[in-house]
């Protein structure tokens, strides 16, 4: 990953190969936003007016690239747009620098290395910054170049290091600021690698054995249950999805514990590694990205190891429901129904609503251990995509109030939420007359249907909440600030920082 530094050198004195400035959307024209108050004075005052003839305004995400002043150590000038310029004496937002970071990076593929000269009020930047600029600056490349050598891809690597200037290297609030970022970015990388993995290089078992390897090297207890186990369980939520697939079904269980801990959460993750909707299956044109139907597993995966990384003084386990859903002989059918983990039968009547299959499983299975609160995530209806778009996810929970401190905690960190509901008037549309419940209801809300479904399987008395992120776990369009073409880590950061809030105690 792109190295990150704090540096005290001045943008002129700083030996690099481009230095990123900070520009806004003024009532009158481009601003030159702080930070930059060295480069400016390399133009007499007047680089705003330079940037303008070169088209430039402000706007979010706009990046402008000229030559560096006479006298800087550094041949290239990158003005990168952060929005509309605040009022006087108030400063620009973290998520406007975390955007504005993550479109200079992405700008300077190929580049060694780039002095980041963005407005630093206080520690809270540094950190948004860095992030930024670490998400960026992602790239996935492990499938080009030649067979021959692997080491052989196709373009320019990402940028290798970023200096971020103004923010004192011994400064304990800059330092810590810059190590969360890493951590967080880090895991969240990997889970978008794991998203952009190809499925047949990822399957449950390949999942399963990543998810073990990171647990020994950051101290996290690994449990996997395999089709054996699984079945010997009673988790026929998790069979029946992955019955018609020639790779096994695996539930894992990672636990992350702190001996000063006073709270447990519980992460319960989607993780179909390939979803062709089974004996349902998807029409053509909407299996392609596909598997990207782990994203909810990936998302909780990296947040327990983050969250181990950075010692939290909260207890989390992360339950990986993991299968592949393939239509064969042996697949689930229409029709069929299911004992599932809890005791509960399911009348399976469409294979492609088969997310919320195995996460009633795992929902049980964490409901078990009296945690004080469990989040689900998943990409798990078309419907919320529908209702919200592709850059949100809908929060659907049986507490009002911790509901809204799921969007408090997306909205802190940048993540794009909204607060859905869950109607008791659609429950009754998944009767059925051969089981308790059946896998459908509803065609219309059937974003909300799906929440209600997955109500059922949570213990009596426990908090809970259930993250449809549908819609941003996958950019199929092209990149954005410092979002990729591709899987996007959706719902890391907000987990993380839930995780911080709780060891903190501001989640009562």
């Amino acid at each position: 990953m792109t190295a990150l530094t704090l540096s005290t050198s001045a943008a002129p004195a700083l030996r690099a190969d481009a230095i990123v400035i900070g520009v806004a959307k003024g009532a009158k024209g481009p601003v030159v936003a702080p930070g930059a108050e060295a480069v400016d004075q390399a133009y007499d005052g007047k680089l705003a007016g330079v940037l303008e003839t070169l088209g430039a305004s402000g706007a979010e995400g706009e990046v402008t690239k000229l030559p560096a002043p006479a006298g800087f150590k550094t041949p290239l000038l990158v003005a990168v747009g952060l929005g509309a310029a605040p009022e006087k004496d108030a400063e620009y937002g973290a998520e406007a620098l975390r955007r504005a970071a993550g479109a200079a990076a992405r700008a300077l593929t190929g580049i060694k290395k780039a002095g980041f000269a963005l407005p630093l009020a206080d520690s809270g930047d540094t950190g948004a910054i860095a992030e930024g600029a670490l998400l960026g600056a992602y790239s996935f490349d492990a499938y080009k170049g030649s067979a021959k050598d692997a080491k052989a891809k196709n373009g320019k690597a990402p940028l290798a290091e970023v200096a971020l200037l103004g923010a004192k290297p011994r400064d304990k609030a800059h330092k810590a600021a810059v190590d969360r970022a890493t951590a967080v970015v880090e895991e969240l990388n990997r889970a978008r690698d794991l998203i952009n993995t190809p499925p047949n290089d990822l399957d449950p078992a390949g999942f399963a054995a990543i998810a073990t390897a990171a647990g020994k090297e950051h101290g996290i207890k690994v449990q996997v249950l395999d089709e054996k186990a699984l079945t010997k369980g009673g988790y026929g939520g998790i069979l029946g999805v992955g019955a018609g697939s020639a790779a096994a079904p695996r539930l894992v269980k990672l636990s992350y514990t702190s001996s000063k801990a006073k709270k447990h959460l519980a992460l319960v993750g989607k993780g179909i590694t390939y979803d062709s909707g089974g004996i349902s299956l998807k029409p053509a044109g909407h299996n392609e990205t596909m598997k990207c139907d782990m994203s909810g597993a990936a998302a909780v995966f990296a947040a327990v190891v983050a969250v181990a990384r950075l010692g939290l003084e909260v207890n989390v386990t992360a339950w990986l429901a993991l299968a592949e859903n393939m239509p064969s002989g042996s697949a689930t059918r229409p029709g069929d129904v299911l004992r599932m983990y809890s005791g509960k039968t399911v009348e399976v009547l469409n294979t492609d609503a088969e997310g919320r299959l195995v996460l009633a499983d795992a929902l049980w299975a964490a409901s078990q251990e009296k945690p004080d609160a469990i989040v689900d995530v998943a990409t798990l209806t078309g419907a919320m995509v529908l209702a919200l778009g592709n850059r949100t996810f809908g929060v659907m929970a049986n507490d009002d109030a911790f509901r809204s401190a799921l969007v408090e905690a997306a909205e802190e960190v940048g993540e794009e939420s909204w607060p859905m509901p869950l109607p008791e008037h659609l429950r009754k549309g998944m009767d059925s007359p051969v089981a308790d419940i059946a896998n459908m209801g509803e065609r219309m809300g059937g974003g909300l249907v799906a929440g209600l479904f997955l109500r059922e399987f949570v213990g009596e008395g426990i908090t809970w909440a259930h993250l449809d992120i549908a819609g941003p776990a996958f950019n199929e369009g092209g990149p954005f600030g410092y979002t990729p073409k591709g899987g996007t880590g959706s719902a890391v950061r907000t987990l993380v920082r839930l995780a911080e809030l709780t060891a903190a105690g501001d989640l009562g």
